[in-house]
C-alpha cells in the first residue's frame, strides 16, 4: 500500500537524487541535466517552504514526491517526480490527487502546472486544462505527433494540442507521471534544448481545486455509503404492465448502484458483475476498499429480502453505521434499514398524482415560465381510443402514458400520421401493454433549433425534511424513451435554468411536507414559446442523478467544472464474454484519457445479451472533448468483434476493489 506523508528535512539530498533520476529517465543529455541541477536541487529548507510530500510504500521506500507552492488564491504544483522503477504503479496519480486535496484545504482557487512536454499527456488525462505554454514557446515532445493514439488535429484546441507519444500507460492514463509536473520558478531562464523542445518549452496547464459539492456532502454526510441495487424491487411494487414481469433490464440497471453516492463503501447487487469492471471503475473514480456482494438474486426482484435472508451479511451492512442508499424506497428495504416506508410516501411516483401536484403549485402563482399540459385519465381502453381518435382528427399529437412506467417504458407519442399509418387509434392501443392509461397533450417545441427539448431538475429531501438542490440537466429522449443525460456548467441555458430550478424546488417542498425523504427529480419538456412543461416526478435515483454523483466525485479528484454524460445504451458490434468486455473497457479508458476525458463503464452486464450493449459515462472539461469521447466510445464499441480472440478464464466476480 502506497501512502503520502510530509517529507522530512533530512531527506532533502535523497529527494534531489530521485528528482535527477526521474528527469534523466526521459533521455535528457548530461549537459541539459547539469544546467538544470541547481534548480532541481532540494534543500532542507525547501521541504517545508515548498510543502513537499512523498509517496512511500509499505516498506518505507520513497517512490515519488510533489510540492505545492505559493499562496492562495493561486498556487503551483512545483514538482512532481516519480522514481523510474515505480512508473506504472499509480504513484503520480496519487501524488497529483493529494496536491489537489491540499490545495482545497489551503483555499487555492487556481493551481498552475508548467509541465515538461513528456508529462503533458499525464496532466491532460488527469483533467488539467491547457492554459498556454510556459515561457511563451510552443513545446513538442520528442517523436512525431502522429503516433497511434494521438488526438486528431481537429481536436488540438480541445486538449491543448496534439499529445506526445504516450510515455507509458499508468493504470490506463497515458503519459507517465514521472517527469517534473512543472518547475514553476524552477527552470533556468535559458536551458539547453532537448530534441524537439524549444527554449523554456514547458506546457502550461491550470486546474481549479474543488471540495466535494455541498449537496453531495449532505447526501451521505460527506462520507462513504452502502449502495443497494434494488431497481427491480422498486419497479415491482407498482405492478405496472409496462414494466414486464421478469425485469431483466432492471437487473442490468442495478449496476448503477456503483454510483449511488460519490464514494461507496459496499456495493450490493442482484446479479454477478465482472471483477474487471469493478477494478476499472475504482481506478477511474479513486475508490479503494469497496466491498462487492453480488449474485444474491437469481430470480425475481427481492434484493432487500435476499440480504435479510443472510443474517451475517445484513448485520455487516447495517451495523457499520454507514448510510444505506437504495435506488428507491420499498417496504423490504424499509425492513432491512429499520426505516419503514410510510403510507403514501411514493404517491407522486404516479404520473397522474404528479400532474395534480403540478396543477396545485401553478394555481398558487409565481411560475410564469411554466405551462402544464392537459391530461386525461382513460378509465377504459375504449375511452382512450375515443380521446386519441378525436385528437388525431383535430390534427393534435398525443402522449399515452402508463401510470408508473420508468425510463420511457409505457410512454408512446402518437402523431396524427402515426395513428393513420397504424390503421386507427384502436389498432395502436391494441399493441400496447394492458393497464390504465393517461392521455396527455403533446407539447410542441423547443423554440429554437439549438434549444434543448428535455430537461430535468434533481434534488433530495434529507432525513430532517430539508430540501437540497442538486441541479439541472439536459436529457436525451427519443419518442418518449429516455436514453441518457448531460450535466455540468452551462449545459442548461440560463433562460430555462431559472424557472426550472424554481419550480423543481417548489415540488421538493411539497414532497417534504407530505413526508417523502430521499432523492427526486422533475422532468420537463420545452415548448415553442420557450416555456417549460413539467411531465412527471421520479421518487428514486435516475440516470441524471448518477451523472451528478460522478461529476461531484470528478470535480473533487480532478478540478471543478466537469461535464458528465451518461448514455444508457451504447450498442456493441458483437457479444462480448467477460474477459473481452474488460479488454474493450480498458481500451476505451485509454482512448478517452488521450482526449483529456474520462471513460467509466456504468452497465457492463448486458455485453453478452443477444443484442449486446453497454451503459457508459464520459466526462470532460469541455463540450468538444465530451462529444469527442462519446463518439470514440460509440464507434469503437460498434467495431468490436474480430479484434478479440477466444474468451479466457476469468476470476469469479465479487471481492474487494
Amino acid at each position: 500500500m502506497v501512502k503520502v506523508r510530509a517529507a522530512r528535512a533530512a531527506e532533502a539530498e535523497a529527494l534531489t537524487g530521485l528528482v535527477m533520476r526521474s528527469k534523466a529517465h526521459w533521455g535528457y543529455g548530461p549537459d541539459f541535466l547539469a544546467a538544470c541541477a541547481g534548480e532541481l536541487r532540494i534543500t532542507p529548507a525547501d521541504v517545508t517552504a515548498r510543502r513537499i510530500v512523498v509517496a512511500e510504500d509499505g516498506r518505507g521506500r520513497v517512490l515519488g514526491l510533489a510540492s505545492l507552492e505559493g499562496t492562495p488564491p493561486r498556487a503551483s504544483l512545483g514538482l512532481l517526480f516519480v522514481e523510474p522503477a515505480a512508473i506504472g504503479r499509480g504513484v503520480g496519480r496519487l501524488l497529483y490527487r493529494d496536491a489537489l486535496r491540499r490545495a482545497v484545504e489551503l483555499g487555492v482557487r487556481v493551481l498552475t502546472i508548467d509541465a515538461d512536454p513528456h508529462a503533458a499527456g499525464f496532466y491532460r488525462a488527469m483533467g488539467a486544462v491547457a492554459g498556454g505554454v510556459a515561457g511563451g514557446v510552443a513545446a513538442a515532445a520528442p517523436g512525431p505527433a502522429s503516433v497511434p493514439g494521438a488526438v486528431p488535429a481537429a481536436l488540438a484546441g480541445v486538449t491543448g494540442g496534439v499529445p506526445d507519444t504516450p510515455a507509458g500507460l499508468t493504470d490506463g492514463i497515458p503519459g507517465g507521471p514521472d517527469t517534473p509536473a512543472g518547475l514553476t520558478d524552477g527552470v533556468p531562464d535559458r536551458v539547453p534544448s532537448a530534441p524537439g523542445v524549444g527554449p523554456d518549452g514547458l506546457v502550461r496547464f491550470e486546474v481549479s481545486p474543488a471540495p466535494l459539492a455541498g449537496w453531495a456532502q449532505a447526501w451521505t454526510g460527506g462520507g462513504r455509503a452502502v449502495h443497494l441495487g434494488n431497481v427491480a424491487e422498486f419497479n415491482a411494487q407498482f405492478s405496472d404492465a409496462s414494466l414486464g414481469p421478469e425485469q431483466s433490464a432492471a437487473h442490468h440497471y442495478a449496476c448503477l448502484a456503483a454510483f449511488y453516492s460519490p464514494e461507496p463503501a459496499a456495493l450490493v447487487l442482484p446479479r454477478a458483475v465482472p471483477r474487471g469492471w469493478t477494478e476499472l471503475v475504482g481506478r477511474q473514480l479513486g475508490w479503494a476498499g469497496v466491498e462487492v456482494y453480488d449474485g444474491l438474486v437469481e430470480r425475481g426482484p427481492g434484493l432487500a429480502d435476499a440480504v435479510r435472508a443472510r443474517p451475517a451479511l445484513a448485520a455487516l451492512l447495517t451495523g457499520a453505521g454507514l448510510p444505506l442508499v437504495p435506488w428507491g424506497r420499498t417496504r423490504p428495504f424499509g425492513r432491512l434499514a429499520g426505516r419503514p416506508l410510510r403510507a403514501g410516501e411514493l404517491r407522486y411516483e404516479s404520473k397522474a398524482a404528479a400532474h395534480e401536484l403540478f396543477g396545485r403549485i401553478l394555481a398558487g402563482g409565481g411560475h410564469p415560465g411554466i405551462v402544464l399540459p392537459a391530461q386525461w385519465r382513460a378509465g377504459t381502453r375504449r375511452a382512450a381510443v375515443r380521446l386519441v381518435a378525436a385528437r388525431a382528427k383535430a390534427g393534435e399529437s398525443t402522449v399515452l402514458k402508463s401510470e408508473h412506467g420508468v425510463g420511457g417504458s409505457g410512454t408512446t407519442v402518437l402523431t396524427p400520421g402515426r395513428v393513420r399509418a397504424a390503421g386507427g387509434a384502436r389498432a395502436v392501443l391494441r399493441r400496447l401493454p394492458r393497464g390504465p392509461l393517461l392521455v396527455e397533450e403533446f407539447i410542441h417545441g423547443p423554440a429554437g433549433p439549438g434549444d434543448p427539448r428535455d430537461l430535468t431538475y434533481d434534488g433530495f429531501v434529507d432525513a430532517a425534511g430539508r430540501l437540497h438542490e442538486v441541479g439541472a440537466a439536459v436529457m436525451d429522449v427519443a419518442d418518449g424513451g429516455y436514453r441518457g443525460a448531460t450535466v455540468g456548467p452551462g449545459v442548461v441555458p440560463a433562460w430555462a435554468e431559472r424557472p426550472l430550478l424554481a419550480f423543481g424546488a417548489a415540488v421538493g417542498r411539497e414532497l417534504a411536507a407530505c413526508g417523502y425523504r430521499g432523492w427526486f427529480d422533475v422532468d420537463f419538456v420545452t415548448d415553442h414559446a420557450g416555456r417549460l412543461a413539467p411531465t412527471e416526478t421520479n421518487l428514486r435515483l435516475t440516470g441524471p442523478s448518477i451523472a451528478f454523483m460522478v461529476a461531484a466525485r470528478l470535480d473533487a479528484l480532478r478540478g471543478a467544472g466537469h461535464l458528465v454524460r451518461i448514455a444508457d445504451r451504447v450498442e456493441l458490434g458483437a457479444r462480448l464474454p467477460e474477459a473481452q468486455g474488460d479488454e474493450l473497457c480498458a481500451v476505451l479508458a485509454r482512448g478517452c484519457a488521450e482526449l483529456g476525458a474520462v471513460f467509466v463503464p456504468a452497465i457492463p452486464t448486458a455485453a453478452f445479451e443477444p443484442e449486446p450493449w453497454l451503459g457508459v459515462l464520459v466526462a470532460a472539461h469541455s463540450r468538444e472533448a465530451l462529444d469527442a469521447a462519446e463518439a470514440l466510445v460509440r464507434s469503437q464499441a460498434l467495431a468490436v468483434g474480430a479484434v478479440f480472440g477466444p474468451p479466457e478464464a476469468h476470476p469469479e466476480p465479487g471481492g474487494v476493489w
